[in-house]
């Protein structure tokens, strides 16, 4: 499992060996009463199960399975030596994959919960700082070349819609797996009632799977991966740009950093998106499980255990190290430094450029070909370009331009307000996400 360092305390309680035990024995109880509701197994001998059944520790069970090579085997007969002759009920008419598929949709299901509750906390962190830099101007960049005005909100808001867009495949994922069997050996309930599974699955809060064949099929299971690694690839997008606009030379947003802390151990100077990497890191991680799922589809004759060894690593790892993740993510969005003047400089830095696309659309209006107004635009947009001067001069010194456009017409060309004039627009769909609220569309 992800090592202690990136493995947070509820998350890794779900992930645990003890909970897995646990979570075991909840679906060996769940069959015998069911198997007590049609009949078959007398209730006195249920209730006397229930009386004294505990989860059995994993050094019993581990220690049973050194002999029987074979942990399931190894966990009944640890639970049945507690009971007396009444243990002889327990797994009665199971196969392993009844009890280890049905009890991993119970332990999805938890560690999704507490995934969702932290989607939640890091979707109201990025709208809540959206909106404090909803007027926050700044560069937009394409290529990682200046492009045209933004603001820093209507970023931020992009990240808000993308988190919810991944909340909403996550709970299909949630759903896809929210399945349970007690099927039996191949699927075919020779030796369990389908009503047995039918009653289990209630009591458990799953729905049974319509065709098991001993094995859950695994696509269900790479549906669910797929959408944890792009909510986790989601993340790393954004830490990427937390990345690139700390870099010394934009230095438009830090991570926070606190009294006490160091960014080097060598440089008392540094800085570092220290918080950013470990997210794109850690998305590596994420990703990696969402192909071991699409591998863990194809079984031999629909049934064999070549997917257990690898999803006993890579689920538990690919939600423990989600969960990290966004409460880190959370924070950082919580906490980050954000220099709107450092903005509004490097808007600059491109000496007026960023209203070329303007002054091209204005002369078009004017009755210049489109040919011809680029070309006349660019001419001057290089000269700034190349010998840094002000781009606005320079076409206020062609009297080609000022003769067709006017002084006023001009002057509004290099209206930086215009620029960002819909940003409201953007931002009432934010509030109807928010909201939960019908989406505005424009």
């Amino acid at each position: 499992m992800v090592i202690e360092r990136y493995s947070r305390p509820a998350m890794a309680r779900i992930w645990s060996e003890e909970s897995k035990l646990e979570t075991w024995l909840r679906v060996e109880l769940a069959a015998l009463d069911a198997w007590a509701e049609v009949g078959v197994v007398p209730e006195a001998d249920v209730r006397a199960i229930r009386e004294r059944a505990v989860t059995p520790s994993p050094e019993r069970v581990a220690e049973i399975e050194r002999v029987t090579d074979h942990d399931t085997a190894a966990f009944v007969d640890a639970v049945a030596e507690q009971l007396g002759p009444e243990g002889r009920w327990i797994h009665y008419g199971l196969t392993s994959s009844d009890v280890v598929d049905t009890a991993l949709a119970l332990q999805i299901q938890a560690a999704g919960r507490l995934l969702l509750e932290e989607i939640d906390a890091a979707l109201a962190a990025v709208v809540r700082r959206a909106e404090e830099h909803r007027r926050t101007v700044t560069i937009g960049r394409s290529h990682g070349i200046h492009a045209e005005p933004t603001t820093f909100g209507w970023k931020l808001a992009g990240w808000a819609f993308e988190l919810d867009r991944g909340r909403t495949r996550l709970l299909r994922g949630l759903e896809a797996t929210r399945v349970g069997q007690l099927s039996g050996t191949v699927g075919t309930y020779a030796h369990v009632e389908p009503e047995v599974e039918r009653l289990a699955c209630e009591v458990l809060g799953l729905e049974p799977d319509p065709l098991s064949t001993q094995v859950i099929a695994r696509d269900r299971h790479a549906e669910l991966l797929c959408a944890l690694a792009l909510v986790a690839t989601s993340l790393e997008r954004f830490a990427l740009e937390i990345r690139h606009l700390a870099r010394t030379e934009v230095r438009e947003v830090e991570e926070p950093f606190d009294a006490g802390m160091k960014g080097s151990s060598a440089m008392p100077h540094k800085r570092n998106p220290k918080v950013a990497e470990r997210i794109c890191g850690l998305a590596r991680v994420v990703r990696a499980a969402a192909l071991v799922g699409f591998e863990d589809v194809p079984l031999w004759h629909e049934r064999d255990i070549s997917h257990s060894s690898a999803e006993r690593v890579v689920v538990p790892d690919a939600f423990l190290a989600l969960d990290y993740m966004l409460d880190r993510f959370c924070r950082l969005v919580d906490g980050l430094v954000v220099h709107a003047d450092r903005m509004r400089a490097n808007l600059d830095l491109s000496h007026g450029l960023v209203f070329s696309h303007r002054l091209l659309l204005a002369l078009v209006d004017s009755g210049l070909g489109r040919d011809e107004a680029y070309r006349l635009v660019q001419r001057h947009a290089m000269q700034a370009w190349e010998h840094e001067r002000d781009f606005r001069e320079l076409v206020g010194a062609d009297s080609e331009i000022v003769g067709r456009l006017g002084p006023e017409a001009l002057a509004g060309v290099f209206d930086l307000e215009a620029s960002i004039r819909h940003v409201d627009v953007v931002f009432e769909r934010l509030r109807a996400l928010a909201g939960k609220e019908e989406a505005v569309h424009v």
